[in-house]
């Protein structure tokens, strides 16, 4: 990319892998998003280096093609030790920045971070970023008495029991906010309605199908911004619109639910960065549905792997349903969907092929988040024909499915709902026959 980019941050990606072809479609894509222009990607196949990560020469030539470009930042897709850090960083120009694929990612979350939720996790990932590098200090700290050993700058002895003291505070604070969430989820459950997660990995199509879904504006409390769910705007093909979740109600034929779209899976994240991040992730995690969705148009080995993933990371705390959604088959042509849907069975054995941008099967979505999530139960009510029983009806009509009504000297009512509505509806009939007696 070439051009005037004014005060746009340039850079230089670097990728090293143990063997094979080094894929860099996703790290462009990440430094995209934290808007960063790439100038250049740098890819090299050998083993890890201990000193410089990629080989030595791999790093004088980094340094030269920095100050050729007149790149501002070197982006790492690896994993850098705090000793390789500051060896590449004393090979680069000064002032140049360098970032690593989950410094990177932390402050992509950092940018979309608009609620106090976000951004107390985005705070928890970076002082989970940081620990191993203060205790990589005091480590060397104890082993040699020079300040500053290997250039990792003056040990502080505070700093390491400092970072820990801030990581338990933010997790106790986070602790009390999903407390406040868990009690949402319950009150809307109590309402009637069914909760539904949409998960996956970015870029699948999550907010845009989304948005096919929604029967009305967003209705959670509590969210980051998310401008590509506006209904004049249109979908944007870039990561982590929102680090929060956004809640949306589905009218079913027999029920409500409330679909809640959170951030997309990254590959390859560490588990000390995912779990920086299990307060949005719960309302995946605790939901009664979850709609798995994936980019049909990638490759059977892309999606198998990220299926995969996805399900490792669901299955470690959730117990709903998932629901696999092939998305973008207006990408796809029937018999490249076939074979897809073929091969991918024993992962997703019974998915729903759609298209969220044209609407294309978006109906066939709604019955079967109908059929997957928990039975309704069934209750036929006889009221007392009094105003006090038209308040209940009336009730029962918001939260549940309501079959037929039959007025006479009684009012005799058959619906299905929800177990916890069923069981409040039997209260307040046994409260009017109390008050009748």
């Amino acid at each position: 990319m070439t051009g005037d980019t004014g005060d746009t941050e340039r850079a230089i990606v670097v990728k090293r892998v143990d063997e094979g072809r080094a894929e860099t479609v996703e790290i462009e894509n990440l430094a995209g998003a934290a808007g960063y222009q790439v100038l250049e990607t740098l890819t090299q196949t050998r083993t890890e280096d201990p000193a410089f990560h990629v080989g030595e020469g791999k790093a004088a030539e980094i340094a030269e093609h920095v100050a050729a470009t007149g790149a501002t930042t070197v982006i790492f897709d690896n994993q850098l030790g705090p000793y390789q850090t500051f060896n590449l960083g004393n090979k680069l120009p000064e002032g140049v920045r360098l970032l690593d694929r989950f410094r990177l990612i932390i402050e992509i979350f950092g940018q979309r971070a608009q609620t106090r939720k976000a951004q107390l996790q985005v705070e928890l990932a970076e002082l989970r970023y940081e620990l191993p590098r203060a205790e990589a200090k005091a480590s060397l700290a104890q082993r040699d008495e020079r300040p500053g050993f290997m250039g990792l700058g003056e040990y502080d002895e505070s700093r390491e029991e400092d970072i820990k003291a801030q990581i338990s505070r933010i997790r106790d604070e986070l602790e009390r906010i999903e407390q406040t969430d868990q009690h949402r989820r319950e009150q809307r459950r109590e309402s009637g309605f069914d909760l539904v997660a949409l998960a996956g990995y970015t870029n699948a199509g999550k907010s845009t199908l989304l948005r096919r879904l929604a029967a009305d504006l967003d209705v959670d409390e509590n969210r980051d911004v998310h401008p590509d769910l506006d209904e004049t705007a249109e979908s944007e093909d870039r990561l982590f619109t929102t680090l929060g979740t956004t809640t949306r109600r589905v009218d079913l034929d027999r029920r409500d639910a409330l679909v809640t779209d959170t951030v997309g899976f990254i590959a390859d994240l560490p588990h000390w960065l995912v779990e920086s991040f299990k307060s949005t992730l719960d309302s995946v995690y605790r939901a009664d549905l979850v709609l798995l969705v994936v980019d049909v148009s990638e490759s059977v080995e892309e999606i198998r792997e990220k299926l995969v993933t996805s399900h490792d990371t669901l299955y470690e705390r959730n117990e709903a349903p998932i629901l696999t959604v092939l998305n973008k088959i207006d990408r796809v042509d029937d018999e490249e969907l076939r074979r897809k849907r073929e091969a991918l069975s024993a992962l997703a054995p019974n998915p729903v092929a759609v298209s969220a941008k044209t609407g294309e099967n978006v109906n066939r979505i709604r019955e079967r988040i109908d059929e997957e999530l928990p039975d309704l139960r069934r209750e036929r009510l006889v009221l007392p024909m009094t105003d006090d029983a038209m308040s209940v009806v009336s009730w029962i009509h918001d939260h549940a499915h309501v079959e037929s009504v039959e007025y006479g000297e009684e009012i005799v009512l058959e619906f299905e709902g929800r177990p916890a509505i069923v069981e409040q509806s039997r209260a307040k009939a046994g409260n009017l026959s109390e008050a009748s007696a």
